[in-house]
């Protein structure tokens, strides 16, 4: 029996010298595979740069930033897509360069899983007229940033007032960024498949202020009443604009979904346990007599 060919794109910074040299690699190698069809290479420095429409598998290049790129140029018309990591810790590019070439057959025979995941809206509402929703996978974030000063962040969930926080921001993550700027701001993981927001605290000025877990059908809405200048909202870290007094933020899911491409023997718990080095205890030689 005859199988079509996996259509597959490959996405990579123009911008950078060793992904491009990467990306050329790749895609020479992909060229000899008869159960591989090649759509073509997107420039992810380029949100205009067009993606073919039966793409069937975007394979990224770079890290974990160039997913979160590639998702925005996906924008409504999310695809399932692969990552190759070229960057440092990567918990979504999670398969290298080797990795993808010893694994081909697995994509070739199309025995790869697909995982959906939680993605988010985030309009952003300006006291001064206008509003502007942007799409992202990772967190919305408001910063005290350039103010160099404590901020009051007030928090509504589905329209009741959770409290106000003050310290140097807030957080709202997905579970797949849960293991980004809210990890390394105390936040809990959570599993990547999960349909909850974690709102995670920046050096809040009151200890009891803990991370909290919350449905991901709930509308999350966030204000500074005396924002100082220089506040700063981030979205995926890529994304800043000012946030001014009087701004608000409200943050929903998408109604689109992250589509991430597994292959065999790759999971979430073994990223964990690879990228945050879960060895478990460690072993010590019982002194010599």
């Amino acid at each position: 029996m005859t199988t079509n060919p996996v259509r597959i794109a490959l996405l990579a910074r123009g911008s950078s010298e060793p992904v491009r040299a990467a990306c050329l690699e790749l895609e020479q190698f992909l060229h000899g595979h008869a159960g591989i069809s090649l759509l073509g290479v997107v420039d992810t420095d380029d949100p205009q740069a067009a993606i073919p429409d039966d793409v069937e598998l975007a394979v990224v290049l770079g890290g974990d930033g160039a997913i979160l790129r590639a998702c925005r140029q996906f924008g409504d018309r999310q695809r399932p897509i692969l990552g190759v990591n070229l960057g440092r810790l990567g918990f979504l590019a999670d398969l290298s360069p080797d990795e993808i070439r010893e694994r081909i057959w697995c994509i070739e025979r199309r025995e790869f899983q697909v995982v959906h995941h939680l993605m988010f809206e985030c309009e952003h509402r300006r006291a001064a007229g206008g509003h502007e929703t942007l799409i992202g996978l990772n967190e919305v974030a408001i910063l005290a940033a350039a103010s160099l000063s404590m901020i009051d962040i007030e928090l509504d969930i589905d329209g009741q007032r959770v409290t106000t926080y003050s310290g140097d921001g807030l957080i709202v993550s997905t579970p797949v960024g849960s293991t980004a700027h809210s990890l390394s701001a105390g936040g809990p993981i959570l599993r990547q498949d999960l349909q909850a927001f974690v709102i995670t605290p920046v050096c809040p000025h009151t200890l009891t202020n803990r991370p909290l877990v919350d449905d991901a059908a709930c509308e999350y809405v966030m204000r500074v009443p005396d924002a100082p200048p220089g506040v700063m909202l981030v979205v995926d870290g890529q994304i800043k604009q000012p946030f001014e007094p009087g701004d608000t933020v409200i943050v929903r899911r998408a109604p689109v979904t992250f589509q991430l491409a597994r292959i065999p023997g790759h999971s979430f718990y073994g990223t964990l346990h690879r990228k945050l080095g879960w060895w478990g205890q460690p072993h010590y030689e019982r002194p010599r007599q």
